[in-house]
């Protein structure tokens, strides 16, 4: 039932972005939300509107149709005076597979939160279930939304709380690096002990995945010709489980430390195309490349929202291969990676030694703020507590 409603919004989809697309190409103008529905809605020879469960899931997929070409007229727009930022000159929106799906929209005018439990309309043959966010009072309900992937269909319950005064800024800050081995190297100014959360469950299941997916494939070539199959599907949505678990597990974690010493502000280090032009080698780029950190990013600034604390992203060039125990600061010209030294361990010009991804956070902090210094911090900063996180492939309703 449900895969039917997605294939259905799929076909509703694709037909609105025909008529944007043929209007775009021959007149140059672009057919808004308002009239893509009026014509749909008044189509006798194609019932894709009235194939929809309700009109109000039909007019939530068109208005997801119209905010991607809203978001489209936006980058042209961004690319002609900015081209540099730009890898090539923004596409028009795709036409979704055939065989595809797109998500399915219901509002709080389709299905309502009684008694702990979001109720759907009758199309959807009693369907019901349970809202864990019920137990906050201030919790309103806003939205289900359907979310086809791969194999499986993702339920996601939206709902809005009131949002929380931002921290007053009380000179506590902290910073984080994030990596492969180390999927986040947190420091703060206080005086605690830095943490390393390791990200080696992440590159297991990756080599696990890969590995599989590659002996799956081969067989899938040697049967019938295909590159992919239900099974493959399956390991794909259990992979994916795994990782999206292990991110929320490790992004509550790191805003649980920083609540505790009372952090106002998070910075955390991000180059602009850094996977693109990433050159690690082969099999370290290969794990570098199958870590989500946009999304690992996006859990700790929505996380850090909720109870005020503010998320800065800033560039992390040279800080790597520059020293916060010497009070360098990270530019080009004191850049030396090879003090880099064996089992991860970056060492000082008096022979020092610390972890050398607690040295890249350090020298995060001093990017924003130059005039952090290595006193009282460097004791504790020498011996950071390592956290490894479970993992699980449990199917969930989510995690905050």
């Amino acid at each position: 039932m449900l895969r039917e409603f997605c294939h259905c919004s799929k076909n509703l989809y694709n037909h609105g972005n025909y008529l944007i697309h043929q209007t775009f190409i021959e007149d140059g103008k672009w057919l808004r939300y308002g009239e893509v529905d009026r014509l749909l809605k008044a189509d006798a020879e194609y019932p894709d509107y009235r194939e929809m469960p309700t009109a109000q899931t039909a007019q939530q997929t068109l208005r997801l149709l119209d905010k991607n070409w809203a978001s489209f007229f936006a980058a042209i727009k961004d690319w002609k005076a900015h081209p540099e930022k730009y890898k090539g000159r923004p596409k028009l929106p795709k036409y979704k597979p055939k065989d595809g799906y797109f998500p399915l929209v219901l509002t709080n005018q389709n299905c309502k939160l009684k008694d702990g439990f979001i109720r759907f309309p009758r199309v959807f043959q009693g369907f019901t279930v349970k809202a864990i966010f019920a137990s906050q009072p201030e919790a309103v309900f806003k939205q289900a939304r359907f979310i086809p992937h791969g194999g499986e269909i993702n339920l996601e319950l939206v709902y809005e709380i009131p949002e929380v005064e931002e921290k007053v800024d009380n000179g506590k800050y902290a910073a984080i690096d994030i990596g492969v081995d180390n999927l986040a190297a947190l420091a703060w100014n206080t005086g605690k002990r830095p943490v390393l959360l390791k990200g080696t469950p992440l590159k297991s299941v990756n080599q696990y995945y890969n590995k599989q997916m590659a002996k799956r494939r081969s067989i899938c070539e040697l049967m019938n010709g295909r590159h992919s199959s239900k099974r493959i599907a399956r390991l794909t949505a259990k992979r994916n489980r795994k990782v999206e678990d292990y991110l929320h597990k490790a992004s509550r974690k790191v805003i649980d430390l920083c609540a505790e010493q009372d952090v106002p502000v998070l910075f955390i280090g991000k180059n602009k195309g850094w996977k693109q032009e990433a050159k690690l080698g082969r099999r370290v780029n290969q794990s570098f490349m199958q870590l989500p950190f946009a999304r690992f990013i996006q859990m700790l600034q929505y996380k850090a929202k909720l109870i005020g604390m503010k998320v800065m992203l800033t560039e992390e060039s040279y800080t790597s291969g520059t020293s916060f125990l010497d009070g360098e600061t990270p530019t080009k010209d004191r850049y030396d990676k090879s003090r880099r030294v064996h089992c991860g361990l970056f060492q000082a010009s008096d022979g020092r030694k610390i972890n050398a991804d607690i040295n890249g956070a350090y020298q995060i902090m001093r990017k924003v703020f130059p005039n952090v210094n290595a006193d009282g911090i460097e004791g504790v900063a020498l011996r950071p507590a390592v956290v490894a996180l479970s993992m699980s492939a449990r199917r969930s309703s989510g995690c905050a």
